[in-house]
């Protein structure tokens, strides 16, 4: 009996628990609730909210305020500099940095030990339960799991509290019966340089038998291109014979699919979506054949949403699960036993299913143009590029659009800027594929590219190699779960961009 197959009757039981997740998905969320708020009824935040006359979702909803970072800020510092029971009970050591806020550079997210469990470490087994699920000729634990994380260092002066990359926290505090399966070691994954990483990552892995991958599609690509180097092979199961997945989240994986199927030949490799952020862990792919994800509804998370057409309103419309519709685009909330109420994660997201509930990540609150009225999101930027793609045998690396405002004579476009991994023969062709299915995907788009009457066809700047890269790296964000933000209202980041491509 191979180890997987010893292993995976450890996975059983939370198998059949995860049944429930297709008929009793508002039962689930109701019972969250009601934990959640009975746990932190004795917390300041509890009290101030008045917690312990809560009853349901209706007096949950009518006490607690919907927050952003900014309202949460206060409280966060406050626990990061050591006091207790403020948004969660006890006190919180891990903080997860994330990119920042308008005010801020980063945004440091609570992770109790029970989020920790309950939501983080609940998610990587889950998905794990659910692979092993659909794949009974699976021999995931017959071999190593390469696993990229970021870094982490001290929070201010408290003992023995950290903050850092996600990531990096979960490496930190992980079953070190994990650490049998898995590579690289600890110290190397916690490096903070992360070309130095990179470098030792493929020397360290080089001969140990990888079954599975894990990690954000872009860093990890970044890593197999120096493990190819290394070992002068075309492809990567001629390294690794027996790879088998690759569990990728963190950012869309259309871009980067093509690149993976050329360095990954072998025709039963398979690759599993996950949503996970330094907020919680809330989906995972578990239908091979579908690519939508199941939203986790039984970990330490109560989800609510508003519909995106209301966003950024006076008074927004919010519903919890059981009140979404398929095919709007949300904004989602969670709360969770990190200490987070009511948050505004920023993340959009749109059900292809209420039974049981499934979902795809459609983009982000900040990241969509929306500069002349043609709200385009990210959604739309990922199949847009990918048809024009598939047409022109080109790849996509990595890529930011915003807009170029009118000029005297109203005029205005959307700048695209680029970085490919196999240009296009016609880069005329390939624009022009693109704003034709942007047209064809967005109406409102169609709307004000009618006729170039005020929005004017798109414009492509072909990148240098690593450009995005560089950027990154001179904001000190290279490696890690960092990334460069895909569209933008503003034109900050990618006149910095633009100004780096002419060096």
């Amino acid at each position: 009996m191979s180890l997987t197959q010893f292993i995976r009757k450890v996975f059983v039981p939370r198998q059949k628990e995860l049944e429930r997740h297709y008929t009793e998905g508002e039962l689930l969320q109701r019972e969250v609730l009601k934990k959640l708020v009975k746990r932190a009824a004795d917390t300041e935040y509890g009290r101030n909210h008045t917690f312990s006359t809560i009853k349901g979702y209706d007096n949950f909803a009518h006490n607690v305020p919907v927050n952003t970072y900014e309202e949460l800020k206060a409280d966060i510092d406050r626990m990061r500099h050591g006091e207790r029971d403020i948004l969660w009970p006890g006190k919180v050591k891990w903080y997860a940095k994330s990119s920042g806020t308008t005010n801020d550079k980063s945004k440091f997210i609570p992770v109790s030990e029970e989020g920790l469990q309950n939501i983080h470490y609940q998610g990587g087994t889950d998905c794990v339960a659910l692979y092993l699920r659909n794949y009974e000729k699976s021999r995931l634990f017959d071999g190593r799991a390469l696993i990229l994380g970021g870094s982490h260092s001290p929070n201010y002066n408290i003992h023995n509290s950290l903050v850092g990359d996600l990531s990096a926290i979960l490496i930190e505090n992980i079953n070190p019966l994990a650490n049998l399966v898995r590579v690289p070691k600890k110290q190397t994954a916690l490096l903070s340089d992360f070309e130095v990483k990179r470098d030792r990552i493929a020397h360290e892995t080089l001969t140990k038998n990888v079954t599975n991958l894990s990690g954000v599609p872009s860093w990890m690509l970044s890593v197999l291109s120096r493990v190819m180097e290394l070992s002068g092979k075309e492809h990567l199961e001629e390294v690794w014979p027996n790879i088998e997945v690759f569990f990728h989240g963190g950012v869309a994986f259309t871009p980067y699919r093509k690149q993976y199927e050329q360095l990954i030949t072998k025709p039963d490799m398979r690759y599993m979506e996950t949503y996970n952020a330094s907020e919680g862990f809330f989906g995972l792919q578990d239908d091979p054949a579908d690519k939508s994800m199941l939203l986790m509804l039984d970990y330490d998370v109560f989800y609510e949403f508003i519909p995106m057409d209301e966003f950024g309103t006076d008074n927004p419309t919010v519903v919890p699960l059981w009140g979404v519709e398929t095919g709007r685009n949300y904004a989602m909330l969670i709360s969770t036993s990190c200490g987070l109420w009511r948050y505004v994660i920023g993340d959009t997201v749109k059900f292809t299913s209420v039974n049981p509930y499934k979902f795809v990540i459609t983009g982000r609150t900040k990241h969509f143009i929306n500069a002349f009225g043609e709200e385009l999101i990210v959604d739309n930027a990922e199949k847009g590029l990918a048809y024009a793609c598939q047409q022109t045998g080109a790849q996509v690396l990595e890529y930011t659009a915003a807009p170029v405002f009118m000029d005297a004579k109203g005029k205005c476009r959307h700048q695209w800027l680029i970085e490919f991994s196999n240009e296009p023969d016609d880069l005329n062709l390939f624009s022009q594929l693109f704003d034709k299915k942007l047209q064809e995907l967005n109406s409102d788009y169609e709307a004000k590219r009618y006729k170039d009457i005020t929005l004017q066809h798109l414009e492509i700047v072909v990148a240098r190699h690593d450009l995005f890269n560089d950027w990154l790296k001179m904001k000190g964000k290279l490696g890690g779960q960092h990334k460069v933000p895909r569209l933008s209202n503003s034109r900050d980041i990618i006149d910095q961009l633009l100004k780096m491509n002419e060096r």
